[in-house]
């Protein structure tokens, strides 16, 4: 029945791959493309060893995003920014387990603020440490790469990730979208969503194409046609 259909994958371009020395530019085309968020990623040179952009450039990109902003911190003790972040425009907030030893604590700080409460989980980090807190979130970022760098390879154990990580949001009743973040191509993009992901970031692959738009617009029919081919095996 219709009302029991998979809703379509969300494409999350990360800016982190844009040109940034044109990010208002960058920003502004992907206005009408099939991005349904923008992702942000956040980097302090503690917790991952690369530093990215802070308050002031997401607040740049804000005013002239037409999508949410997905913000992802790669930071260490992020409860200290989160209210920053929200009032630089961010719908998102995502932090790193292995960043917050008061997890609960910082998710509840998120919900709070009035954003979404995501949990980013590195390649080495396992689907069950989140059980307590699954039905708490509204994302959950598998990384697919070790955080910190553009342009790296996907770490094939992320499929077997994705659906344990779907069997435990279930089994917790938790609505927690999964996101996938890192090495994200046309080539693992439907192999993902038949896993149970629900978001798809992709940088590199959407930025160094000839043009970006037209990638993501070939990724969005590509994901279509997997959805729908879910549904008809159904």
């Amino acid at each position: 029945m219709t009302q029991n259909r998979r809703p379509m994958p969300l494409l999350a371009p990360s800016l982190l791959a844009a040109d940034f020395g044109n990010l208002q530019a960058e920003t502004e085309r992907l206005a009408g493309s099939a991005a349904d968020w923008l992702h942000c990623d956040v980097m302090d040179g503690r917790f991952v060893p690369n530093i990215s952009f802070g308050i002031p450039v997401l607040q740049a990109i804000h005013r002239h995003a037409k999508q949410p902003l997905d913000v992802h911190l790669m930071i260490e003790e992020p409860q200290h920014y989160l209210s920053a972040f929200r009032d630089a425009g961010a719908h998102n907030l995502t932090v790193h387990y292995e960043a917050c030893t008061h997890l609960h604590r910082v998710i509840q700080q998120i919900k709070q603020l009035g954003c979404n409460a995501g949990v980013a989980l590195n390649p080495h980090t396992p689907v069950g440490v989140l059980e307590d807190v699954a039905a708490d979130l509204d994302l959950v970022c598998i990384m697919s790469v070790n955080p910190g760098f553009g342009g790296q390879a996907f770490i094939p154990n992320t499929l077997r990730k994705v659906a344990a990580l779907k069997e435990l949001l279930v089994d917790c009743g938790s609505s927690a979208l999964i996101e996938i973040d890192g090495g994200v191509t046309s080539e693992n993009a439907s192999a993902l969503v038949e896993a149970g992901a629900d978001v798809l970031v992709a940088g590199s692959f959407v930025f160094n194409a000839p043009d970006p738009v037209a990638t993501l617009a070939e990724l969005r029919a590509q994901l279509a046609a997997t959805v729908g081919a879910e549904e008809a095996r159904r």
